[in-house]
């Protein structure tokens, strides 16, 4: 599709209906001629308006006249009518005297136009929540009280302190700082946000370990009051634990009085603690972990498009069709739809993607527009001229490796004729000056000193094709994994360290030569790994997209654990659309479904996979495929506890098994006199130190269900935090309405569950009464663990990654959450993590997205990095023995008219790991960009030899 970036647009009216939408646009001034502006910076630098918000504060506002343009669009400026004393006040023009290239233009007008379009994606994000609404903050009273989003830009080497932590109050740097959680969420006293805002607790921890980074001294702490931790996601749980470890203070209390400092620096905050007691301590800042609100001209964008709000206003989607606002045509992704992290968004985004690109199938490819490169420059016989780019990377580097030192010190490395320090290397506009300066200085070889290859190569990669030279004539110096996030205590030996990694890169990258790709064709038809939910929704998403798709599932029956539960948590039934989809699949023309089947073997690459595939069953057989992409939702399963009574008590069941009881006997269940529930179990532990994701609320709502059966029952849930996380948060609420007794127990002091004759006795310690409970229960309901089901076979077949729990890796948590770790497989599910079933449907309809942007292509280009045969193979065979990919054999041939061996390579197979050249004794076989000579050259290097 053919995308076009439209800046300081607004929508004035739509019209029309899913396929054929008509709007109307307003592009309103830039007072700036783009293609005049060379982004100097002058304009800014004369300007006398100071503008302060959110990203721009104390000593480092921004101008009227300012940087609007950088990120995703070659860096430009552009005039804030709302600040620019000549806009408001018909004066000064002092940036139109000043501007060298007459880039000034105060008569420019908005611009008017109509777009027809086939689908809408509603993306309009979040506005972080105005504490200053109330007062007993002291917010902008005490200039020490901070929100999370001015402390994040303090942290910043872009920020107002440009990345030296001060306090506001006398700009010394603080040591005593405390974070404040749910500042505008989880409230409905002062305000209207009832939901919990999903982020705040993972983002307070970050900012509080962050902070140990910048500061130095014995006095150094760090206090989060929180109500509930929430750290549900994916490898969260490990994150907050070592916070704890790292000397992070977690309370439960909320402060309710902030008072100023002795001469109005710090702040003191008086609280109660779990023990009753209050107390009064002293901090040096306070930061508000303020929440997520939906925008205040979202209700107008929502009006225009006729879609529907829920109460807080975020856009009211299904379980089932989690991207699908209540108009035909119109998709929602981000925090519009409501609170989310960055994996939740980048994935729903695909999403939303995905079923955008579902109603446009029939227009498939007809705005496609090919990249076009310059021709490359032939390098062969020319001395290497080498340009080097270190990254500041924000502080993430500079905050650590002294990037000037190691920038000088590259201006003294052989063949060096140019090198720069950048902020972001990787941002757009830098990206532009990469390629002017590979022009302008003939340069045939770059070296980037910056972050991790694995994500960024490609990127830096398509720059210097861009600028006309090779892809394979860069090499990159991770100084940020490999370096400063290790080295954070020892910034001179990081320093140091740098400068052996460019020191390397350099001599690796003299040697580089140019690589041609394969081009491969593209078997445009999918697998399926799974035939639960998610696997069922990509497998019906995949087609519906024009893919022949197979789905193999390893039961005699679809569905999954998706026939266990009863209902989403908005109280949507899931049996029924359950069987829906499974009449959908089964009976979609495209979609070929395999029961009792698995996967045996696996061979081929991105775009043209191949393997067998077995099915048992009464017909027992095996067959042939081959695909160009495979999504794996391969499920998960319920933890079978060994602890509280569980196995040996008839009425002590996991929670499914509760569900089930309540199914079959409702009357008996829920005209009991007492219910326990149990959290955490085999969650959040030695063996399984993750969060579960869906256990709290699915206890919520069962008490819910039984409160409202039997409002005389005694309900109590016993937990270590409740993580209704979202507007999941209600359920919490009417919970505890509904008189549903909620009990915190410590890890160290887990509940006892025993038996005194026929009665259930459960035993907690209740840390506010701060007494023994000894309850009486009908029945002991555990919220028990979600286990990934087992994938050693198929982890084993594909080569992928899984995590230290057994849950399938994505590629990137944030920019890839999705993508597994070999191209062309996807991931979708409980097999992932525990999710929902509103989650797995998105993250299946995303994996659907992300397949189908790979099917679509007739032909795609794979990695030069591949394996060659040389003069010196002598067909022993000991490569062919060690290749995991199958991509290599032996075959015959003639030598000086004798019968000899040697061994052949399959490109498309190989995946350039090295194990061939890496166990052959005689030099017969070298991977392309990873010779001898240039991996000698670079040991030679760290020697400095």
């Amino acid at each position: 599709m053919n995308v076009e970036l439209l800046t300081l647009t607004d929508i004035i009216a739509v019209s029309g209906e899913a396929g054929d939408f008509t709007v109307n646009l307003k592009q309103n001034p830039r007072y700036i001629d783009m293609s005049k502006c060379i982004a100097c910076g002058v304009c800014a630098e004369k300007c006398p308006k100071k503008v302060d918000d959110e990203f721009n504060m104390g000593t480092n506002k921004r101008k009227a006249a300012y940087i609007k343009y950088g990120q995703t669009v070659p860096l430009k400026y552009a005039i804030d009518p709302d600040a620019c004393i000549y806009l408001t006040k018909g004066k000064c023009r002092a940036c139109e005297k000043f501007c060298p290239t007459g880039a000034i233009n105060f008569d420019d007008t908005p611009q008017f136009s109509t777009v027809n379009v086939g689908s809408v994606i509603l993306a309009p994000g979040f506005a972080p929540f105005d504490p200053s609404v109330q007062d007993f903050y002291g917010y902008k009273k005490i200039p020490d009280v901070v929100t999370s989003l001015e402390y994040e830009r303090y942290l910043s080497a872009s920020g107002p302190f440009m990345g030296h932590l001060i306090r506001p109050s006398d700009e010394q740097e603080p040591q005593k700082i405390a974070w404040l959680q749910c500042v505008g969420s989880r409230n409905t006293n002062n305000c209207n946000n009832g939901y919990c805002s999903n982020v705040c607790c993972m983002y307070a921890i970050k900012q509080a370990l962050v902070t140990a980074e910048h500061l130095h001294g014995d006095n150094v702490s760090q206090t989060i009051f929180n109500m509930d931790i929430r750290s549900h996601g994916k490898e969260f749980e490990r994150y907050y634990e070592n916070a704890i470890e790292q000397g992070v203070r977690f309370i439960k209390a909320r402060p309710h009085s902030f008072m100023p400092g002795k001469n109005n620096r710090g702040v003191v905050m008086t609280y109660f603690t779990e023990e009753g007691e209050q107390t009064t301590e002293e901090f040096d800042m306070a930061v508000l972990s303020i929440g997520l609100e939906v925008p205040e001209d979202a209700g107008d964008l929502a009006a225009k498009f006729n879609i529907e709000l829920d109460r807080y206003r975020f856009v009211k989607t299904t379980c089932f069709e989690p991207v699908n606002s209540s108009k035909d045509g119109v998709f929602v992704t981000g925090a519009f739809q409501g609170p989310k992290d960055i994996p939740q968004s980048v994935a729903e985004a695909s999403s939303a993607a995905g079923e955008a690109a579902k109603l446009l199938v029939d227009a498939k490819g007809s705005l496609t527009k090919v990249k076009t490169y310059p021709d490359e420059k032939d390098i062969s016989g020319k001395e290497p001229r080498i340009g080097v780019f270190v990254c500041s990377c924000g502080i993430n580097i500079a905050n650590v490796v002294d990037v000037n030192a190691v920038s000088e010190y590259a201006k003294t490395l052989p063949n060096v004729v140019h090198v720069e320090n950048n902020l972001f290397t990787c941002s757009t506009d830098t990206q532009d000056l990469i390629a002017k300066t590979i022009s302008e200085h003939d340069l045939n070889r770059i070296v980037v000193a910056a972050c991790t290859p694995r994500t960024h190569e490609p990127l830096f990669q398509d720059t210097l094709r861009e600028a006309g030279i090779n892809a394979y004539l860069l090499e990159m110096a991770n100084i940020r994994n490999h370096n400063s996030w290790v080295h954070q205590k020892e910034p001179e030996k990081a320093t140091d360290k740098a400068k052996d990694q460019v020191r390397m890169a350099v001599a690796r990258v003299a040697r580089n030569t140019s690589l041609d790709r394969l081009s491969v064709s593209v078997v445009q038809k999918a697998l399926v790994i799974g035939g639960g939910l998610s696997g069922m929704t990509s497998a019906l998403g995949l087609a519906d997209q024009g893919f022949e798709t197979v789905l193999v599932e390893k039961s005699g029956r679809l569905g999954g654990n998706a026939w266990s539960l009863k209902s989403t948590w908005k109280g949507e039934p899931i049996r029924p659309m359950v069987r829906k989809l499974i009449e959908q699949v089964e009976n979609h023309k495209r979609i070929t479904v395999h029961t009792n089947a698995q996967v045996k073997t696996s061979g081929g690459s991105v775009g043209n996979f191949t393997g067998k595939i077995e099915v048992g069953g009464d017909n027992p057989r095996e067959f042939e495929i081959q695909y160009g992409a495979a999504v794996v939702a391969t499920g998960a399963h319920e933890y079978k506890p060994d602890e509280y009574l569980y196995g040996k008590d008839g009425r002590v069941m996991t929670h499914l098994e509760f569900d089930e009881r309540i199914e079959k006997d409702a009357a008996q269940v829920t005209g009991a006199d007492s219910i326990v529930f149990i959290q955490c179990v085999g969650s959040r532990d030695q063996e399984r130190p993750y969060c579960s994701r869906v256990c709290c609320t699915h206890s919520v709502k069962t008490a819910i269900y039984l409160k409202e059966q039997n409002p005389d029952m005694t309900v109590t849930i016993l937990h270590r935090d409740i993580r209704t996380y979202g507007a999941r948060e209600d359920l919490y609420k009417q919970a505890r309405d509904l008189g549903v007794l909620f009990v915190r127990y410590n890890p160290d002091r887990k509940p006892d569950v025993s038996k005194a004759g026929d009665d259930l006795i459960v035993t907690a310690y209740d840390p506010v009464l701060r007494d023994e409970l000894k309850i009486h229960a009908d029945y002991v309901a555990l919220a028990s663990a979600v286990v990934p089901n087992e994938t050693k076979e198929l982890v084993d077949l594909y080569k992928c990654g899984v995590n230290e729990d057994g849950f399938i890796n994505e590629a990137h948590p944030k920019l890839r959450p999705v993508d597994m770790t070999v191209d062309g497989l996807f991931v979708a599910g409980l097999c992932n993590y525990p999710k929902p079933v509103d989650e797995a449907v998105s993250q299946a309809k995303a994996a659907t997205a992300r397949a189908g942007v790979l099917l679509a292509r007739d032909v795609m280009q794979l990695d030069a990095v591949k394996s060659y045969v040389t003069e010196k193979c002598d067909g022993c065979g000991l490569c062919v023995d060690v290749c995991p990919y199958l991509a290599i054999q032996l075959e015959d041939y003639q030598r000086n008219g004798c019968k000899a061996k040697r061994i052949k390579t399959d490109p498309a197979l190989c995946k350039g790991c090295g194990l061939c050249a890496a166990t052959c004794p005689k030099e017969g076989v070298n991977i392309y960009g990873f010779t001898l000579d240039q991996i000698r050259a670079q040991v030679d290097a760290a020697l400095m030899l």
